[in-house]
C-alpha cells in the first residue's frame, strides 16, 4: 500500500454552502499547517477539534480562503491515519483553489475510493463493509439505506465470520484425525462435518433467500411500461414519478424511444422504462422505437402492461401477453372513467394469476392500489424485520453460492464414505470463499477494481 499523504475534494462539485478538501496520511497535519493561519498551529491543537483561520499561499502570502479546519489524529479516524478536513466556501473556484494549493505542497491527489481503501487496508473495516459504503451513497430508498447501513456496521460481516469459524473448527478436527489416526476419531469427525456443514449450508441458504430483494434495493428493479399506442403508458410514468416527464397526447405513436426514470414506490426502487407503443407501423422512426421496446421488455424484471378499458382486446394485446408470459407482471386496465368495452374475464385469464389493477390515470384513480401491488409482489412484508442482514451485492451472492456448493459436496462425500482428507478439501474451499466476501483472502487486482468504482474523495 502507498503510504504517502493524499488529498481530494469530498463534497459534490458545484455551488453549495460548504466544500471540503480532505487530506489523509502521516504528513496530513504538517502539510495543512504550512497553509493554515490561525490563533494556534494545527500541530499544537487537540485532536478532533475544528479551528477557525485562513488558508494562505506560503509562497506569496496571498489569502486563498476563509476556513474551518478539522484536525483528526490517528487511529480514531475514517482511514486510521491522520486526517485534515478543510471546510471552505462551497463553490467550484474556491474549493479547487484550496485543493490545488494543497497538492503543490507535497500531497498527492487521491485515487477514486482511496480513503475507503485505506480504511480497509488499515483494518478498520472489512471488504464487505467497504463495498456497503458505496451502496450507502447510492441508496435510492430508506430501505436500501437501512440495508447498506447495517452492512457498514458489520452485521453481514459478523454472520460470515461466524460461519467461517464453524468451518475452521471442522477443518481443525479433520487435521487432528489425519495427524493422529491411532485415536480412531474418524466417526466423531464425520459427525462434526455433518453437523457443522449442515448448519453452514442452512445459514448460507438463509442469506441467499434475501439476495433477490437485496439486489433490487441496491440496483433498482428494471420495470418496463408497455402496451399498444395511446393506452396511457406515458400517463402512468408521470403518475409514478409525480412529474410530467413524458409527453402525453391523444395522437398514437407519440413516444418514439425508451424514456428512463428512477422512482421510489413504497420503498421499492424502480428503474422505469416507458416504451414506444408496440404495433405494426410503416413509420421507420416509430418502427425502430417498437423494436427497441421489444428488447427492453425481454430484459425487464417487471412488466407493467397497460390496456384500454374503452377498447375490446385485440390480437396485438394478446401478443403482448405472450411476450411477458415468463416474467413478473402487473396488468393495468386504464381509462375506467370511459365506457367499458374490454372483457375483464379474458384479461384475468390471460393474466395467469398476475395482479390486475383498474385505473383512471386522468382522474388519478387506482395509483395507490398499483403501488401496493408492486410492493407486495417483491417485498411481501419480509423486508421490515429488524435484522436487515440482506445480501445485495452480486459479488457476495456469487461467492455464497460457491461456498454452499462446496459445503454440499463435503456433506455428500462424508455420506458416501470418501476419505476424510478428501472431504477436508471441500470444507477448506468453502472457508476460503467466504473469506473473499469480507476480504480475508482476496487478490490485489480485485481490491483495486472494486475501489476504482468509488467516487473521488470517498
Amino acid at each position: 500500500m502507498d503510504i504517502d499523504t493524499i488529498a481530494a475534494i469530498s463534497t459534490p462539485m458545484g455551488e453549495g454552502a460548504i466544500g471540503i478538501v480532505r487530506i489523509s496520511g502521516e504528513d496530513a497535519v504538517a502539510a495543512a499547517d504550512k497553509l493554515y493561519k490561525g490563533p494556534r498551529r494545527l500541530e499544537e491543537v487537540d485532536t478532533h477539534t475544528i479551528n477557525y483561520g485562513h488558508i494562505q499561499d506560503p509562497d506569496t502570502e496571498e489569502t486563498i480562503e476563509e476556513a474551518m479546519v478539522s484536525v483528526l489524529r490517528a487511529p480514531k479516524t475514517y482511514t486510521k491515519e491522520d486526517i485534515i478536513e478543510i471546510n471552505c466556501h462551497g463553490g467550484l473556484t474556491s474549493v479547487n483553489r484550496v485543493l490545488q494549493l494543497v497538492l503543490r505542497h507535497g500531497v498527492r491527489l487521491a485515487e477514486p475510493g482511496e480513503f475507503t481503501k485505506r480504511a480497509f487496508l488499515n483494518g478498520r473495516i472489512d471488504l464487505s463493509q467497504a463495498e456497503a459504503v458505496m451502496d450507502l451513497i447510492r441508496a435510492k430508498t430508506d430501505r436500501a439505506m437501512n440495508v447498506a447501513m447495517n452492512q457498514v456496521e458489520g452485521k453481514l460481516s459478523t454472520r460470515i465470520q461466524s460461519l467461517r469459524q464453524k468451518l475452521l473448527e471442522t477443518v481443525a478436527s479433520v487435521e487432528v484425525n489425519i495427524d493422529y489416526p491411532e485415536y480412531d476419531a474418524e466417526e466423531m469427525t464425520l459427525d462434526m462435518i455433518r453437523e457443522k456443514g449442515s448448519e453452514v449450508r442452512d445459514a448460507v441458504d438463509q442469506l441467499l433467500m434475501t439476495a433477490h430483494q437485496g439486489k433490487i434495493l441496491r440496483e433498482g428493479l428494471s420495470t418496463v411500461i408497455m402496451g399498444r399506442p395511446n393506452v396511457g403508458k406515458s400517463s402512468l410514468l408521470n403518475s409514478l414519478v409525480h412529474e410530467n416527464k413524458a409527453i402525453v397526447t391523444d395522437v398514437p405513436g407519440t413516444t418514439r424511444d425508451v424514456v428512463e426514470e428512477y422512482v421510489n414506490v413504497r420503498g421499492v426502487p424502480l428503474r422505469l422504462l416507458d416504451t414506444a407503443g408496440i404495433r405494426e407501423t410503416e413509420d421507420i422512426v416509430e418502427r425502430l422505437g417498437v423494436e427497441r421496446s421489444r428488447k427492453v421488455v425481454k430484459d425487464a424484471e417487471l412488466a407493467l402492461l397497460v390496456l384500454n378499458y374503452n377498447e375490446v382486446l385485440t390480437e396485438a394485446d394478446e401478443e403482448l401477453f405472450k411476450l411477458i408470459r415468463d416474467q413478473d407482471s402487473i396488468i393495468i386496465i386504464n381509462k375506467t372513467d370511459l365506457e367499458a368495452r374490454i372483457s375483464l374475464d379474458r384479461v384475468r385469464e390471460l393474466a395467469n394469476g398476475n395482479p390486475v389493477i383498474s385505473t383512471s390515470l386522468l382522474k388519478d384513480e387506482g395509483v395507490d392500489e398499483l403501488e401496493e401491488a408492486i410492493r407486495s409482489l417483491f417485498f411481501a412484508g419480509d423486508m421490515d424485520g429488524g435484522d436487515m442482514s440482506y445480501v445485495s451485492n452480486s459479488r457476495h451472492i456469487a461467492l455464497l453460492e460457491q461456498a454452499k456448493r462446496s459445503v454440499e459436496e463435503a456433506l455428500d462425500a462424508a455420506e458416501n464414505g470418501m476419505p476424510i482428507d478428501m472431504v477436508q478439501i471441500d470444507i477448506t474451499r468453502a472457508w476460503e470463499v467466504l473469506g473473499e466476501v469480507i476480504g480475508d483472502s482476496v487478490q490485489e487486482s480485485l481490491i483495486d477494481q472494486l475501489f476504482s468504482q468509488f467516487c473521488l474523495g470517498k
